[in-house]
């Protein structure tokens, strides 16, 4: 993989760096005084079983190997990335959240019990389920419809949203097959840590259930540097018609402002109390229009590599750059509304049936709609011969074909630049046997 532009100034090693992102982080304001060093493939990290011992050993032996200075360590990928990056921080005495903070927030049940603790008005029913009971039952208290999950795991994987027993039966069934895949190595992180006795007694394979929200989906991006936690962006997550599957984010969300204000100081409490310092974060949050409720889905330590191309059209630089300044301890501020575009998306093109994906587009017809289409560039996810189930990162419900990031000025453009871009895209899927 081929870094930035050659520069006698700061070395910056990205744990799970893509060409994708790399792209992004060249963007960043001052891009000219880095190097960005590749730490870990994405393959590595996210693909298969996760040896996490075997991955610190590697990024270690990497970063001791290195001639130059180590001048940061960052990454905008879940777990194994997430708890990666502090460890390796620490111990060279370079700038990041520490990893008990990083976990409050990666560990869904403990991230429950912050959360209730300061802002338990946005806190839906949550309780955990016994895998190991010979008839696992709901949790006291947490009623159907509601969703289950492991306590750690990538994107929504092994997330089910059940609306009766027979259907919590076989979720449970299951999580219960495949939660040690990320539960087992997060059990590495958590022997680090003094836990409370609640989050020990549950470990990192334990399954979650929560009551399922209504709502428009929102999230915030934010950071903590020096103690403040300042949110910078509030975005809205629009789903596909009866689904629960991403269709695209938008950036600036269209909300009340005293929506706004409320989850801007819901976000300020819960980071508060979590403890993190230099480091970005990103929350995701259910807003009932009806009721005026809000509620927190789930805290990512870290910002979200997803929306980078959003910030860029509108403010002008990709969110990237608050990483990459507050790992070299410098304050993130930039002036927003700087960017050619009144607004960002991200679009999920997706399928809701399983297949062989035959044929993709070519990286000549991709260059050719993002020509054709001002403010468009398109990511292909699958690889041609891929049987989508199988795809990993994908949710329980479709599967992803592209991501479509879209700068426009209004809403009416954003759909309109998406449906030519679909339009233009020749996929070729088999049904499956």
């Amino acid at each position: 993989m081929t870094v930035s532009q050659e520069s006698q100034g700061r070395n910056i090693f990205v744990v799970g760096l893509d060409e994708d992102n790399l792209d992004t982080l060249c963007a960043v304001p001052g891009a000219e005084e880095f190097t960005f060093h590749p730490l870990l493939s994405k393959d590595e990290l996210q693909h298969g079983e996760i040896d996490f011992p075997e991955l610190l050993r590697k990024a270690r032996a990497t970063l001791d190997a290195f001639e130059g200075t180590v001048d940061a360590v960052v990454g905008y990928w879940d777990f194994p990335v997430s708890t990666l990056v502090p460890i390796l921080a620490q111990e060279r005495g370079l700038r990041s959240s520490s990893l008990e903070s990083i976990v409050r927030c990666e560990h869904k049940y403990w991230s429950r019990l912050v959360q209730r603790e300061v802002a338990p008005e946005a806190v839906p029913g949550f309780g955990l389920v016994d895998l190991a009971a010979e008839v696992p039952r709901p949790p006291e208290g947490v009623s159907f419809p509601m969703w289950l999950k492991p306590v750690k795991s990538f994107s929504s994987e092994l997330a089910f949203g059940v609306r009766d027993e027979a259907e919590f039966r076989e979720a449970v069934a299951e999580i219960k097959k495949g939660v040690d895949r990320v539960g087992g190595p997060f059990e590495h992180i958590l022997d680090r840590l003094d836990l409370p006795d609640e989050v020990a007694a549950a470990g990192g394979a334990a399954c979650l259930a929560e009551e399922a929200l209504t709502g428009v989906q929102v999230a915030v991006e934010g950071f903590v540097h020096d103690g403040e936690v300042v949110v910078y962006g509030v975005l809205d997550s629009h789903t596909y018609p009866n689904s629960a599957c991403f269709l695209r984010h938008q950036y600036p969300a269209e909300l009340p402002g005293e929506t706004v204000e409320r989850i801007v100081d819901i976000s300020r409490r819960v980071i508060g109390r979590v403890g993190m310092d230099s480091v970005t974060f990103s929350i995701e949050f259910f807003y009932d229009p009806e009721t005026g409720a809000v509620n927190i889905l789930e805290i990512n330590p870290r910002h979200s590599q997803s929306h980078a191309e959003m910030f860029e059209h509108v403010d002008g630089v990709p969110n990237h750059h608050r990483m990459i300044s507050l790992a070299l301890g410098r304050d993130p501020r930039v002036k927003q509304g700087n960017g050619p575009f009144g607004y960002g998306a991200k679009w999920y093109y997706r399928v809701f049936r399983d297949g062989v994906v035959r044929r993709v587009p070519t990286p000549d017809e991709v260059a050719r709609i993002e020509r054709e289409i001002p403010g468009v560039k398109v990511h292909i996810v699958p690889e041609e011969g891929v049987r989508l189930s199988e795809m990993p990162g994908q949710d329980s419900y479709s599967a992803e074909l592209a991501h479509i990031y879209v700068g426009a000025d209004s809403d009416k453009e954003l759909e309109a630049k998406y449906d030519r871009a679909v339009e233009a895209l020749e996929f070729e899927i088999d049904d499956a046997a």
